[in-house]
């Protein structure tokens, strides 16, 4: 490949005096054209059957599209029969236009007219390909060659119009295709020649589709030859522009962005960028780009997964993991310190209780569009101490103080390494109740009785239970609240040492069953802090079991009246 890039040639630049587009802010939504049973379809390895080009015909109904290019229906019997299965089994509501695609060739526009009969709305839409290299490798004509063609058909659809009989609303779409590698000045030419023709007007305007069909260049000169040319076209108030950016080099969302900034009105696109090569712009992306301005895009995207699904059942093709706003991985942090940086964010939301949206790595709420939190965060041995306590709140309901998730993240990760792969939110919950739940025990509390003598004072008696030696004994002793004097009739057997460094508790509801959990933070005799957890109906016992768990966790002697235990 040493010198294989020299057979290329630059694309040419767009000489303006003034650019205005990179001025300009997107500030409401595009006319939208759903192509994705047409352009789509034709880039299937096997294109859609009937059931299921009706069942995404109305899937993009429900998203919200008024405009959706329903196929081909001159160059196939397929084709023709979906289209007028479309019309005559009542499957388009009236504030839906059908679009139908057709060369600007004699027979193939006759065909249409007749596919589209007793259709309420309909968008003809015809094209002929003005590129200079078609123009010169497979059409053979010069310009005005090209010219011709599109004004033949023009005259005809014209006449096929006039003497229609019927009640369809009829609008036209032109596109001449391969815009990307015509002469600016050219698209301008024959856009106005074809314009000559439809006598288009302000109330009953043409539709200019400018496609990117082949994107040979970088978005912002896609945007120059926007501007350009409607800065050059006559008659600019009778026209509707329109773009069909294609992704040949990746950057067909910037094309379609950079587009309406410089003037462009109407975007064709296709669900997730299925299309011909690398694909057509994604409508999904596009959209979801402008909502994360506050902009609203005008179509309902609050259910992802079910138009991914549709989407891939259709198709057979499959979505990528990194795919914007809709892959598996995309709202998925792994890092440790993008989680830390995520769980941080939805606690000062929490906090501030703000209605903005301020996530560190999230750029839209996945709940907006039908995502649940549980995927934000993914733990692995790449993962924090933040990652591990996210999930233990979000997915279980388990507030971890943040004290204690060094401790936790510590006990996650080594079971990442231990186990060589990544921990799902079940494999945490084991992890938490192998290590704070279900311990090995040297004591535990069988029964108790707590009296609360005063507003500061109580007293605690109860029966500990010694493991090592199967027995039981009686403890007592009083206290500022019932903790403390549950702590003081430890010390009075012997169990000293220990000092409570922090406290915490909060409900946790499983199903029907709430119970409340506690958090203590205990410093035991070697000087060491570990943490204990209790759960229990009941706050007290919650609290005492946190203690005996942090007793228990210690890994300091444990002596009761001196004998070791």
């Amino acid at each position: 490949m040493e010198k294989g890039f020299k057979k290329y040639i630059p694309f040419e630049q767009i000489r303006m005096e003034k650019r205005e587009w990179p001025d300009n802010t997107i500030t409401k939504a595009p006319i939208w054209c759903s192509v994705d049973l047409r352009d789509g379809n034709q880039a299937l390895v096997t294109p859609m059957n009937m059931e299921q080009k009706l069942e995404f015909f109305h899937a993009l109904v429900d998203m919200g599209f008024k405009e959706i290019e329903i196929g081909f229906p001159s160059a196939s019997e397929t084709e023709y029969e979906i289209c007028r299965e479309l019309i005559e089994g009542g499957h388009i509501p009236d504030d839906v236009t059908i679009q139908v695609l057709v060369q600007a060739r004699e027979h193939l526009i006759r065909k249409t007219f007749e596919a589209v009969k007793g259709a309420k709305n309909v968008i003809v839409h015809f094209y002929n390909s003005t590129s200079v290299l078609q123009r010169k490798v497979v059409f053979k004509k010069d310009m005005d060659g090209i010219i011709d063609i599109a004004v033949e058909g023009a005259k005809l659809i014209r006449e096929l119009i006039d003497s229609y009989e019927g009640d369809t609303n009829f609008r036209l779409e032109y596109s001449p295709e391969s815009f990307s590698g015509t002469e600016v000045d050219n698209s301008v030419r024959i856009c106005e020649a074809v314009m000559d023709v439809i006598k288009p007007t302000k109330e009953d305007p043409i539709i200019l589709n400018l496609p990117n069909t082949v994107e040979m260049c970088t978005p912002n000169t896609y945007a120059d030859q926007i501007e350009y040319f409607i800065k050059h076209l006559k008659n600019r108030e009778s026209a509707i522009i329109s773009v069909h950016p294609h992704n040949d080099r990746g950057t067909g969302v910037a094309c379609a962005e950079l587009a309406l900034l410089a003037g462009a009105e109407r975007i064709e696109g296709t669900l997730f960028g299925n299309g011909e090569r690398t694909g057509n712009l994604d409508i999904v992306t596009v959209g979801l780009n402008m909502y994360t301005q506050c902009v609203d895009p005008k179509l309902d995207f609050s259910n992802l997964p079910k138009y991914k699904e549709i989407y891939e059942r259709c198709t057979q093709m499959k979505i990528g993991e990194r795919q914007p706003y809709v892959g598996d991985l995309v709202f998925t942090a792994f890092s440790g310190s993008h989680q830390d940086a995520i769980k941080k964010g939805f606690d000062y939301v929490k906090a501030a209780n703000s209605d903005k949206w301020e996530i560190p790595y999230l750029p839209i709420d996945p709940a907006d569009v039908g995502r649940q939190y549980e995927a934000i965060v993914r733990y692995n041995s790449q993962s924090g101490k933040g990652g591990a306590a996210f999930i233990m709140e979000n997915v279980f309901g388990y507030e971890l103080p943040k004290a204690m998730h060094p401790e936790f993240g510590a006990l996650a990760k080594a079971e990442s390494d231990r186990l060589g792969k990544e921990l799902s939110p079940s494999d945490l919950m084991d992890v938490f109740n192998k290590n704070y739940i279900d311990i090995p025990q040297k004591i535990w509390l069988v029964k108790h009785v707590v009296n609360n003598i005063g507003e500061n004072e109580a007293t605690f008696k109860g029966t500990v239970h010694l493991v090592k030696e199967d027995r039981d004994i009686e403890i007592y002793g009083e206290g500022n609240g019932p903790i403390d004097a549950l702590f003081n009739a430890l010390k009075e057997v012997g169990i000293k040492g220990f000092e409570i460094q922090s406290y915490k508790e909060h409900s946790v509801s499983q199903g029907s069953d709430s119970k409340a959990v506690c958090y203590m933070q205990v410093r035991n005799p070697n000087g060491k802090t570990v943490f204990g957890v209790g759960i229990s109906h009941g706050i007290f016992k919650a609290s005492a079991r946190s203690l005996f768990c942090a007793i228990n966790r210690s890994d300091s002697e444990i002596r009761i009246n001196g004998e070791l235990i």
